[in-house]
């Protein structure tokens, strides 16, 4: 089963400055505007390595180039250091779930650990996935991997700990002050614990060696992990730890994890027609038109409580429409070969029976982002439609974790963009450089 062993982590010393300004979010949710940001603070934050090239944007192969130079000079001066010996790291996320009203006041939190985690292909059954990958980001992720030799963030991923006996021994190696902490621009606390006891770290890696490991956010960056091994392979060069990827490895079961929805904006319909998609939609949903937004959000959720299968049509006009499905068996004709948690997932209805069905956007148009654009933002999508850069959006709920579990256990993989795991890693607090 899975393979995980302690590592050599790469990390900012005092010399590259306060920690809470060396740190970023994950890539690909930051924009031109944000990275700028970033370097204002300190020009040695690592989003100066991580986005060389802008998603999106054209792809400059000097940029890489320049990143791998950059990380290099890091490393002969002292900004980033390697540590003296092999070490797990215990990383803890202490937050406010921004979804909840504040009155609520409920913390959160998720603690794992960082350790590297033997490749295996997907076929193995060890590592498992959930979604579907989009060609141009494994791209631009192979081009930075080659470039720098070098993990800077952490595939975050989910294991089943029935026992509580993972969890309870790195509880045990947290009973102390941590390391390192910080508080990001968005009040997420970040801990970390470097643990290097051999007892301890070899305790931990007999406990998951019985374990398959559930893909919660990182597809891309796993996947290019993958094919940079292989391309080593093919080429007869140096290894180093490159049959190995760093993971964050929580407990499936972790009371503070939260998954929020992913929405879908459609563009560049040419014939669209809001009365002509509901009198389509009445052949399987139930309409409920002119809502509120309020009204619209206490409907979806009323849905997500009672497990019916719905989301919220937003079109400029008329306000926004509940559309609820009358009966779930409809699925088993579009989706013969499908597991029964794929055919009840809410992106997967949307997907099958309106996006593709109705809308004429088939799977090419939706991988390439062609009609179709993702966000977590509910207001960014509505904002889209109002401005008219959109014609429409969908507002959904959220994908339970048991169903990506569930998906991942059977070989299968959701519609990429189905899961948005709260808060997302940051990046910056512990590397791997793959060949020193």
């Amino acid at each position: 089963m899975a393979e995980v062993k302690a590592f050599k982590g790469l990390r900012y010393s005092e010399k590259a400055g306060d920690i809470k300004e060396l740190c970023c979010p994950p890539y690909d949710i930051i924009n031109g505007e944000g990275r700028s940001k970033f370097l204002e603070r300190n020009p040695n934050n690592i989003i100066r390595l991580e986005l060389p090239v802008l998603p999106g944007s054209v792809a400059d192969p000097g940029a890489y180039a320049a990143a791998g130079e950059i990380l290099k000079a890091w490393m002969s001066t002292g900004i980033l250091k390697n540590d003296d010996s092999d070490s797990l790291y215990i990383y803890e996320m202490e937050f406010k779930n921004p979804m909840e009203p504040a009155e609520i006041n409920k913390t959160y939190k998720v603690k794992g650990y960082v350790g590297m985690v033997k490749l295996e292909e997907f076929s193995k059954g060890i590592v498992l996935p959930h979604e579907e990958t989009l060609s141009k980001a494994k791209n631009d992720r192979f081009n930075l991997m080659t470039a720098t030799q070098c993990n800077f963030s952490q595939i975050y991923s989910l294991y089943i700990d029935g026992d509580g006996s993972v969890y309870d021994s790195v509880e045990e190696a947290s009973l102390r002050l941590p390391d390192t902490e910080f508080v990001d621009g968005d009040n997420v606390i970040h801990r970390i614990w470097r643990v290097t006891e051999p007892d301890t770290v070899k305790k931990i890696a007999s406990l998951m060696s019985n374990k398959k490991i559930y893909i919660a956010d990182g597809h891309h960056r796993y996947e290019t992990a993958l094919n940079y091994r292989n391309y080593l392979i093919d080429r007869g060069m140096d290894l180093g730890t490159a049959e190995y990827v760093p993971m964050m490895l929580v407990n499936m079961e972790n009371d503070g994890l939260l998954v929020f929805p992913t929405h879908r904006i459609v563009k560049g319909l040419e014939n669209y027609d809001y009365n002509s998609v509901i009198e389509k939609c009445g052949e399987y949903f139930e309409v409920i038109k002119k809502l509120t937004r309020e009204k619209g959000a206490q409907t979806l959720e009323e849905a997500y409580r009672t497990e019916k299968k719905a989301f919220l049509l937003y079109s400029e006009k008329y306000d926004y429409t509940l559309l609820r499905l009358r009966d779930s068996s409809i699925m088993n004709s579009f989706m013969p070969n499908s597991s029964p948690t794929l055919k009840a997932l809410d992106v997967s209805v949307l997907h099958t029976l309106i996006l593709e069905r109705i809308f004429g956007i088939d799977k090419e148009s939706m991988t390439n982002q062609k009609n179709l654009i993702y966000t977590r933002i509910a207001d960014e999508a509505i904002n889209e439609v109002k401005k008219g850069a959109a014609n429409c959006a969908f507002l959904l709920n959220p994908t339970r974790v048991n169903e990506i579990r569930d998906i991942a256990a059977s070989g299968e993989k959701m519609p990429q963009k189905s899961t948005y795991f709260y808060p997302k890693l940051t990046t910056g607090l512990v590397m791997n450089k793959i060949i020193k």
